[in-house]
């Protein structure tokens, strides 16, 4: 291990998370922010603080030299970029390679093939993984996208060709649609990525959008089995659970493969994350994306394999081996995440940055709550609105959702709208019992089956 400090260039509950692991392992901590976050938990638990910039992300948590110039003033040996803003940027990773850091991370050659979708399906393809029938390369034009939707047929999604998180994203059913919404994809990517390239690839109806962690040193490659994220408003992720449900194990052992080989291909160091759209009903599966960074979501997988992966991106960055070796990963029982934001979701959810006036956090065992709220703090309009994520850990399925409902019903958040009531209701569904869902089930569930259940009427659609 030859990493003694690190900075944390993000914020939020992911800097916490990071925070804590590094302390763990006896790291010295030091926490960029803004103008708006001088206050937030993060500052409160690091070893140090730096004030890099004003509210806007452009101008502070996106803004390279400001982290570079924090990096090198509090001379840290490593810089940890967390999820989202500066996490999956090449250039990023460079500039603090360059300026004799270590990132951690893969490198920015890494994230530049796999961050974008085109390359990356070029990769699958090459180690052998299945991709969705789409372009080879990016759509030249309108012209290009019209007879690739002939050939493929509709309905076709059009993606973004940089990026992620659901911008630049537009299903059409008929040529009419992909000659509207083509060009608003291009300038949405363009506004998002800085780059307005796109490519087309035919959806999968009804499909189920599972992921399969992956972690690499370089030599050597493991997978820590997948989760399914299907439950999804707006191409958001709200739930997530580990191992996929109903998932059949040639498929989880095909599935979990394939990621290990593309990680291999490209000689992939730290962790990332393989995306997939599973076809149930014909037990086909489809690669989607790489994400070269942790998830919002790794908690589930901790909780059931027992591994701590942001420790172990520490330790394989400061020069370290894999710690493991894929025979000696074992999940066990069954985990189930809540992404708890502040917003209303019975006033079409709507944004609701305020104080907290109360907090009450379940404890127990099998129940985690990686969160960035302390009570009196008071969230800024700036960010994302995630607040915190409730994971709770138990033998069964039926069992994790008895012990969510409990442990959701014990979180008391006051102060702010919170999305709790959201996922009170998704725990007592029956359809989600049964794991009777899909990519587009949640849409149709809001506007059907949401107020119902949360015993609420006002508009959530």
């Amino acid at each position: 291990m030859t990493i003694g400090s690190v900075l944390i260039a993000n914020r939020g509950e992911i800097a916490v998370r990071i925070i804590k692991a590094a302390k763990a392992l006896g790291i010295r901590t030091v926490q960029v922010h803004s103008a708006a976050d001088a206050d937030m938990l993060a500052v409160r638990l690091a070893d140090e603080a730096i004030d890099i910039g004003s509210p806007a992300p452009k101008k502070s948590y996106l803004n390279i030299e400001a982290v570079i110039a924090a990096a090198k003033a509090a001379g840290v040996d490593a810089v940890h970029p967390g999820y989202g803003f500066l996490s999956e940027n090449g250039d990023f990773a460079d500039a603090v390679e360059a300026a004799g850091m270590i990132f951690i991370g893969p490198s920015g050659d890494a994230i530049r093939t796999l961050g974008d979708k085109v390359a990356a399906r070029q990769v699958a393809a090459k180690a052998g993984v299945p991709t969705v029938p789409g372009s080879d390369g990016r759509v030249a034009d309108l012209d290009e996208a019209r007879a690739l939707a002939a050939r493929i047929g509709f309905p076709v999604m059009i993606k973004a060709a940089a990026g992620g998180g659901g911008r630049g994203i537009r299903i059409v059913a008929d040529i009419a649609e992909l000659e509207q919404q083509f060009p608003l994809a291009s300038a949405e990517a363009l506004a998002a990525f800085g780059d307005g390239g796109l490519y087309m690839e035919k959806v999968i109806t009804r499909a189920r959008h599972v992921e399969v962690q992956i972690f690499g040193d370089g030599q050597n490659f493991v997978h820590f089995f997948e989760r399914e994220c299907s439950l999804q408003r707006r191409r958001q992720k709200v739930w997530e659970e580990a191992p996929a449900f109903l998932l059949p194990a040639d498929v989880r052992e095909r599935l979990c493969g394939s990621a290990v080989a593309l990680a291999r291909e490209v000689g992939y160091r730290g962790a990332g994350t393989v995306e997939y759209l599973y076809d149930d009903e014909r037990g086909d599966f489809y690669f989607i994306e790489v994400n070269t960074r942790i998830q919002v979501e790794h908690p589930v997988t901790e909780m059931i394999t027992g591994f701590d992966l942001v420790q172990e991106m520490f330790k394989v960055a400061g020069g370290a081996a894999l710690s493991v070796s894929q025979g000696d990963i074992r999940a066990s029982g069954h985990a189930i995440e809540c992404r708890i934001n502040a917003e209303d979701p019975f006033k079409a959810f709507q944004p609701s940055p305020g104080t907290i006036t109360k907090l009450s956090i379940p404890e127990g065992e099998g129940v985690r709550f990686d969160t960035m709220l302390y009570k009196d703090y008071t969230i800024p309009p700036f960010y994302d609105s995630l607040l915190g994520k409730l994971i709770v850990h138990a033998e069964t399925r039926d069992a994790c959702l008895a012990k969510l409902g409990v442990a959701l019903q014990a979180l008391v958040i006051e102060g702010v709208p919170t999305t709790v009531p959201l996922h009170l209701a998704l725990a007592r569904d029956a359809s989600v019992a049964k794991g009777a869902f899909h990519t587009r089930f949640l849409e149709h569930w809001l506007d059907n089956d949401f107020a119902a259940l949360a015993g609420r009427t006002q508009e959530v659609a």
